[in-house]
């Protein structure tokens, strides 16, 4: 749906704008109460962090659960596929371009929404970040059922291999938040990006 005489493009849509900003939610929460587990701070007491820690964890496994249904159901999921085209003018976009004032070499449209170094950005996510912080969590959180759950082939790993495992995990994924809070700060306005992943509508400048 476009509103050519405002210039805009209603990008997001309401399942997808609260799917973005609960999954946000329940990292921020998860990273609180994980670093609080590892010992970084003593917050809200050892013994609250994991309660909290394992309640937020399973709340966005099953928002994924249902995100991942969304996607799969209303063909979301093709907004998600990874491309070349024109990744070499964006990465340079944001390389220099955009310190000296140039138009971005992208516009959002309703058949893609994201650019290229986007995308490749979310596979990285959805790939190697997601599925490493989400099996080392789950097996952290759960490693004396291991016997009982008939992976006890997997003690060699003990908590010395799969508590940094997470820990580094959960670094990378701060680091994508980061990186992915900064993004949206690179509109033809300091607040556009996250403005239409308030409202829905992209603003073109």
């Amino acid at each position: 749906m476009t509103d050519n005489t405002k210039n805009r493009i209603y990008i997001f849509k309401g399942f997808e704008r609260f799917w973005h900003w609960a999954q946000a939610a329940l990292i921020m929460g998860m990273a609180v109460t994980g670093f609080e587990i590892h010992g970084t701070y003593a917050l809200i007491g050892f013994k609250a962090a994991v309660f909290w820690h394992g309640t937020l964890a399973w709340t966005l496994i099953i928002l994924w659960i249902f995100a991942i249904f969304w996607h799969l159901t209303t063909g979301e999921w093709r907004h998600y596929i990874p491309t070349t085209d024109k990744l070499i003018s964006v990465a340079m976009f944001y390389g220099y371009g955009i310190f000296k004032g140039e138009p971005h070499p992208y516009k959002p449209t309703l058949l893609r929404k994201h650019n290229p170094l986007q995308l490749l950005a979310y596979l990285g996510f959805k790939l190697f970040m997601a599925p490493l912080i989400w099996v080392s969590g789950i097996l952290y959180l759960y490693i004396n059922e291991w016997t009982a759950w008939n992976l006890g082939w997997l003690d060699w790993l003990g908590l010395e291999i799969i508590a940094p495992v997470h820990v580094a995990a959960a670094f990378f994924l701060i680091i994508f938040l980061v990186g992915h809070v900064y993004m949206t700060t690179m509109g033809h306005t300091f607040f556009a990006h996250i403005k239409a992943m308030i409202t829905g509508w992209e603003e073109h400048s």
